[in-house]
């Protein structure tokens, strides 16, 4: 299993971490506030069980090999180990909590990359915390949370002699910005969503810090302010800190590179005004103000600051794009003798295409599917016109914002929905329609124009209708939907821009998710796992998904905190996945590993759960499964009397 953890820059909010949890002794200190973002950089590793040693294969950013190292995976020789210090502490620290808490063995860890620096502000320490944790984790299913990892690295770490802040862990959430708050020993983290690309370059200042004597000095000014100096700290890592991260995160959003390069230079002055006085020997930096005020750059950038514990370690520029963000590598090489590292802080990955598979024979409604497909079944909107099942799906899809969908059939079949995408009707049909039938057709045809059909040539499961697309998707991010699912939204967002919101705000594969009574799980996809903090009651960690379980296993095994008596959480049909789910799917099918005689779907998405997070969304809506009959006379009713949320803008050109 493969494993990659990044660095972490502090955009704004340095030592406030630590300063937050003097709030224990004197309430009037305000909580820390942060705004991490993970590195292009970091540690990469492969990772494997071992019977009974914790093993490590390190390599350092030079690209040389370090001898393996390993200890016996015991608490009293792990312990021993993190309390020696040095390089390998670290892992050690993170093995012993991991075993004091969980039933586990060893771990061999092959660190066969890494591009990470050392000793710049990129918490490259707390990145091997981090990888460790993980590797824990997925290796042995411990169906931890990326807060529980990160929880574990952060007492893993401090079971070693070094004292890191709360913030350094921040680098479990990859690559994406975060506002961090740190109240006590309370963490609160909120995942930022960037709406255009911000380029940045880190710089190797190449000069020296003593970060144990800043650390020591700003330490002096708390928990109470007794001279004018430590009163002007506490108001800059306080009351100013948080107006700064309340803002930042506010233009992180808008994804306004100008306004967060004149707000670090801002927090920049602020900081030499107010903190550097407390520990003017490190805090005063003559190299990183030179590297600042450097003329050639002034026309390349909106602005700067230092990084980590500030002094003359490492800096932070935000280039006015791309092309300068190259330029300014090459300056600060050539000017300063200085070395550049670029950082993109980028949109959340966007989903443009939508997989509908609907290959299947639709046994449950014969013999009605010999005649007809299930999928072509008629069902009546709120505006009163009639429309295939598919069509209602694909319409859906267009709300959410998708650009294009495949839509997966048998080979025989391909006919009969070309028929209803791409071929317009006869000029004898056509003129016999009303004014608005005619629009309608039009939509259609410009709709068709987005419909792609593939084949799945022999019905082999509903994860090898997945796999057939794979090639259509190529390497992006998808939606997909049941063939044979209905959905109305109980909000003006439909179900699946609810399902690709999810998607986009975490970064990680989002199912939908209902709550369903226990005497219904059995047809259904289930889920457990663990509310996000800042969304309980909307987007959980998934911990294990479980395919049609009994009753008795979803009371045992399946229950999530604050659903009524008897109620779990199914899924509800509408997927937004990455797609590394096609390598889970490829194993599957190169292997024949089969679920009841078919290639499935639930057990690859398990797969992308253990290795990458995977989360659910409670949508607010409904589904009816139009695969039984039943069902499909209620969705017949409640799809006619629910208004459809639907945008014009997909089908208006014609």
């Amino acid at each position: 299993m493969r494993i990659s953890v990044p660095g972490r820059i502090c955009l704004f909010g340095e030592h406030s971490d630590w300063a937050g949890t003097y709030r224990r002794i004197n309430a009037d200190i305000p909580a820390g506030e942060a705004i991490i973002t993970g590195t292009n950089q970091g540690v990469h590793a492969e990772v494997s069980p071992h019977p009974g040693r914790l093993i490590l294969r390190t390599t350092l950013n030079d690209g040389s090999r370090l001898p393996e190292w390993s200890v016996e995976m015991s608490a009293p020789a792990l312990l021993e180990a993190a309390r020696e210090g040095g390089f390998y502490s670290y892992a050690a620290g993170v093995a012993y909590q991991i075993l004091v808490n969980y039933r586990v063995r060893g771990l061999l860890i092959d660190n066969d990359r890494t591009d990470l620096p050392v000793k710049k502000g990129l918490s490259s320490s707390a990145a091997v915390s981090v990888l460790v944790a993980r590797a824990f984790n997925r290796v042995y299913d411990l169906k931890l949370t990326v807060r529980g990892e990160m929880e574990l690295a952060y007492l893993g770490e401090i079971t070693t002699p070094s004292r890191c802040g709360r913030m350094d862990q921040g680098c479990a959430y990859g690559e994406r910005p975060i506002r961090m708050t740190f109240d006590g020993d309370r963490i609160d983290v909120e995942e930022l969503v960037v709406s255009r690309d911000i380029h940045m370059v880190l710089v190797d200042l190449h000069a020296t810090k003593d970060t144990r004597e800043i650390l020591n000095s700003l330490n002096h000014c708390y928990p109470f302010a007794e001279t004018e100096t430590a009163r002007n700290v506490q108001r800059c890592l306080g009351e100013q800190n948080r107006e700064i991260v309340a803002e930042a995160a506010r233009l992180l959003k808008l994804g306004d590179a100008a306004g967060i390069g004149a707000l670090m230079t801002r927090a920049q002055r602020l900081f030499d005004e107010q903190v550097s006085p407390a520990c003017p020997a490190q805090l005063s930096a003559p190299v990183l103000h030179r590297l600042l005020a450097h003329p050639p750059l002034r026309p390349l950038i909106y602005g700067g600051k230092g990084v980590g514990s500030q002094g003359d370690g490492s800096a932070q520029l935000i280039a006015r794009d791309a092309a300068a963000q190259r330029e300014i590598i090459r300056i600060v090489a050539r000017d300063l003798g200085m070395t550049g590292l670029p950082l993109t802080i980028q949109t959340g990955s966007r989903v443009r295409k939508a997989v509908i598979p609907a290959a299947g024979f639709g046994t449950r409604l014969f013999p009605a599917t010999k005649a007809v497909k299930k999928e072509l079944f008629p069902v009546v909107g709120a505006d009163g016109r009639a429309r295939p099942v598919i069509l209602a799906i694909v319409e859906e899809a267009m709300a959410a914002g998708i650009e294009e969908v495949a839509i997966l059939v048998q080979a025989r079949d391909q006919e009969t929905f070309r028929e209803l995408f791409h071929t317009p009707p006869s000029a004898e049909h056509y003129n016999k329609l009303s004014k608005a039938d005619q629009q309608a057709c039009d939509r259609l045809m410009a709709l068709g124009r987005r419909v792609t059909l593939l084949t799945q040539d022999t019905q082999e499961g509903f994860g090898h209708a997945v796999y057939c697309a794979r090639r259509w998707v190529g390497g992006e991010p998808f939606l997909l939907m049941l063939g044979d699912h209905l959905y109305t939204s109980d909000t003006a967002a439909c179900c699946a821009r609810q399902v690709l919101e999810a998607f986009e705000r975490t970064g990680k594969s989002a199912v939908g998710l209902l709550g369903t009574p226990v005497t219904d799980v059995h047809h259904y996809g289930c889920v457990t796992g663990v509310w996000r903090r800042e969304h309980v009651g909307e987007i959980l960690d998934i911990s294990e998904f479980a395919e049609k379980p009994t009753a008795d296993y979803a009371r045992e095994h399946l229950p999530v905190d604050g659903l009524a008596a008897d109620t779990f959480l199914a899924v509800f049909g509408i997927y937004a996945l990455k797609p590394a789910v096609f390598d889970a799917l490829e194993d599957n099918i190169r292997l024949n590993i089969r679920e009841r005689g078919e290639f499935q779907l639930t057990s690859c998405l398990d797969a992308i759960r253990r290795h990458d997070g995977f989360v659910g969304i409670c949508v607010r809506g409904r589904r009816y499964d139009i695969g039984m009959p039943f069902a499909y006379v209620e969705s017949l009713a409640a799809f006619s009397r629910t208004p459809l949320v639907r945008t014009e803008a997909p089908c208006a050109a014609t």
